[in-house]
C-alpha cells in the first residue's frame, strides 16, 4: 500500500497555504509537526478531499484519488481537531450513527462499536450522553469514530488533546499497534506522542515541507546544538530573550536552562546534551 503526494499546492487567493508538497508514504506512522498556520489542516483537508486543490496529484497505489471518488473515501478514517457531535446522543448511539453513515451493516457496526468503546476506555460510559462527557472523553469518542470502518489511511489531528497521561499512553500505544496495516498521519503539538512511534516525522513551515526523516536522523541534524547552561536567577529573563530555551529547571541553588541554537552561549558554563524532539521543534520553529 502506498500513498504518494506530488507537487501538491493549495492557494486561497494570494495566500499559499501549501506549496509544492511531495512525499511517498507506506504503512506506518507519519508524525506531522508545525506551528499554527503552517498548512497542516490544509494538507489533511486535501487528503480527505474536503477542499479542492490548486495543483498537484494525490495517488493511492498509483491511482489518482479524484478518479477513485467514494472508493477512496471508504479507505479514509479522519479525526479533525474540531468535530461536531450530537450532545443528546450517547457515545454508543453516536458511534452507531457514524457507522451507518459510513455504510456499515448494522450487525457489523454493533460489533465494531463495542470493540472500539473497550479500546478507548468508554465501555462504562457507553450509554451516557456526549454532552456530559469531559473533554478527554469526547476526544476518545472521536478517535473511535475515525476507526469504525477499519480505514487503510488514518488521519488524526491532535488525537490526544485533553487526555491525561495514562489515557494518552493508552491511545498512543493503540495507534502504534494498528499502524502495521495502515498509513497513519498524526498531526500534533505534543511531540512526545510521536517521538518513539513515528516511522518518519514531517516538518511543515509556512506551507512547505522543510524536512521529512526518521526521528534519529532528524535529531542527528542538531547534534551538538543543544546544551544545558547554568544561569543566575536575575539573568533568566534576559537569557530567554536572547536564546531558544526549551526548558528551565532548578538543581539545588542553580538555575539550569536548556538551549537550542547554532551558536551556543560561550559566556556561560554549559554541558552539551543529546537533543530530543522538543528541541528539534524549537530549533526549526522557535522565535529566536
Amino acid at each position: 500500500m502506498e500513498l504518494e503526494i506530488k507537487n501538491l499546492t493549495k492557494k486561497y487567493g494570494e495566500i499559499t497555504a501549501l506549496n509544492d508538497f511531495n512525499i511517498r508514504m507506506s504503512n506506518g506512522i507519519y508524525g506531522l509537526l508545525g506551528p499554527n498556520g503552517a498548512g497542516k489542516s490544509t494538507l489533511m483537508n486535501l487528503l480527505t478531499d474536503n477542499v479542492k486543490r490548486t495543483s498537484g496529484k494525490i495517488l493511492y497505489n498509483n491511482k489518482e484519488i479524484l478518479s477513485m471518488g467514494k472508493d477512496f473515501r471508504k479507505l479514509i478514517g479522519y479525526m479533525p481537531q474540531q468535530q461536531g457531535y450530537y450532545e443528546d446522543l450517547s457515545a454508543r448511539a453516536f458511534l452507531l450513527y457514524m457507522a451507518l453513515l459510513k455504510g456499515m451493516k448494522r450487525r457489523e457496526a454493533k460489533r465494531k462499536v463495542d470493540e472500539l468503546l473497550e479500546i478507548v476506555n468508554l465501555t462504562d460510559s457507553a450509554h451516557k450522553k456526549l454532552g456530559s462527557f469531559s473533554g478527554g472523553m469526547k476526544q476518545r469518542a472521536l478517535i473511535a469514530q475515525a476507526l469504525l470502518n477499519d480505514p487503510k489511511i488514518l488521519i488524526l489531528d491532535e488525537p490526544t488533546a485533553g487526555l491525561d497521561p495514562k489515557e494518552r499512553i493508552r491511545i498512543r500505544n493503540f495507534i502504534s499497534e494498528i499502524a502495521g496495516s495502515k498509513i497513519v498521519i498524526l498531526a500534533t503539538h505534543v511531540v512526545s506522542d510521536i517521538e518513539f512511534i513515528a516511522k518518519e516525522v514531517m516538518l511543515l513551515k509556512q506551507g512547505q515541507l522543510i524536512a521529512c526523516d526518521t526521528t534519529d536522523n532528524l535529531l542527528n541534524r542538531i547534534e551538538n546544538m543543544v546544551c544545558e547552561v547554568t544561569v543566575r536567577d536575575g539573568e533568566v529573563e534576559q537569557f530567554e530573550k536572547k536564546y531558544n530555551v526549551s526548558n528551565i529547571f532548578r538543581n539545588g541553588d542553580k538555575v539550569i536552562a536548556r538551549v537550542v541554537s547554532d551558536n551556543l552561549p560561550a559566556e556561560f558554563e554549559k554541558q552539551i546534551v543529546r537533543p530530543n524532539l522538543e528541541d528539534l521543534y524549537l530549533y526549526f520553529f522557535g522565535e529566536n
